[in-house]
């Protein structure tokens, strides 16, 4: 299903998606060395409801997981990248931590992701990895608008992530998104230019490129749901979720409040 927001609902996915990366931002501002998974899933429990709004992981029981997932918010550390799923892990200064974060607010989704390091130290493959995950959904945005189809935006990422030497899965990848957190159009993160559907505004996507350091096999932990890289490399993923306007792209969930 391919949903075409109407203005009213343009309006109700830009609280959602300010919801999302406000919380995303408050979270990363309170995550340190010590800090536990669990921890910041309770964080994230609170300030959903705080706002009113609603999970979109807690009963979320797709094909690929060991449903549902029970936890407000994915936390791949290190060598885990998508998927992760809460525990008692302390984090410790230098872990690259991802989080990714997905609410409904009066009926519509928004979904965005974020890497970070932990603490002072600063790995230099991990500062690379988040950087290359960065600048490729930024050309993912930049390849949005009207008329552009999403072998456009696949093509504008999966460039991005090659150029800087890493090798790209496409098992998982961006999504289309409205009432519901997963829709169509897939938007793997590699493709060919001019192919795919073509974009019209009034339609939510959400972009997503992930990458492993050294390998683009993914191995899947005991608890069905936390997604690593085969050979224990390093990995990062970002995300925002965008709405097409006659104009181009709108960043919805760059953040801007938790309340």
């Amino acid at each position: 299903m391919i949903e075409i927001l109407t203005s009213d609902e343009l309006t109700r996915a830009r609280r959602t998606g300010a919801l999302v990366g406000g919380i995303l931002q408050e979270l990363k501002q309170h995550t340190t060395v010590g800090t536990t998974l669990l921890e910041i899933d309770r964080w994230t429990r609170d300030l959903i409801e705080r706002a009113g709004a609603e999970s979109c992981y807690v009963d979320y029981a797709p094909s690929f997981g060991r449903g549902p997932f029970g936890h407000h918010i994915c936390t791949s550390v290190n060598d885990a990248v998508l998927h992760g799923m809460p525990n008692d892990h302390a984090l410790a200064d230098g872990d690259l931590l991802t989080l990714d974060l997905a609410v409904t607010l009066d009926g519509i989704a928004a979904d965005a992701a974020v890497s970070f390091l932990v603490g002072a130290a600063r790995p230099a493959e991990s500062v690379a990895l988040i950087d290359a995950t960065e600048r490729a959904l930024a050309a993912g945005i930049a390849a949005a608008g009207p008329g552009a189809r999403i072998g456009d935006l696949s093509h504008a990422i999966g460039g991005v992530l090659t150029a800087a030497g890493y090798r790209v899965n496409t098992e998982f990848g961006g999504h289309g998104i409205g009432s519901t957190m997963h829709q169509d159009p897939s938007v793997p993160n590699s493709g060919r230019p001019g192919r795919g559907y073509r974009l019209r505004p009034g339609m939510l996507l959400a972009l997503e490129p992930w990458v492993m350091a050294d390998t683009a096999r993914l191995a899947t932990d005991a608890d069905g749901w936390t997604l690593r890289s085969a050979t224990g490399s390093r990995a990062a993923h970002s995300e925002h979720t965008i709405a097409i306007t006659e104009h181009g792209a709108e960043v919805l969930t760059a953040g801007s409040t938790t309340r």
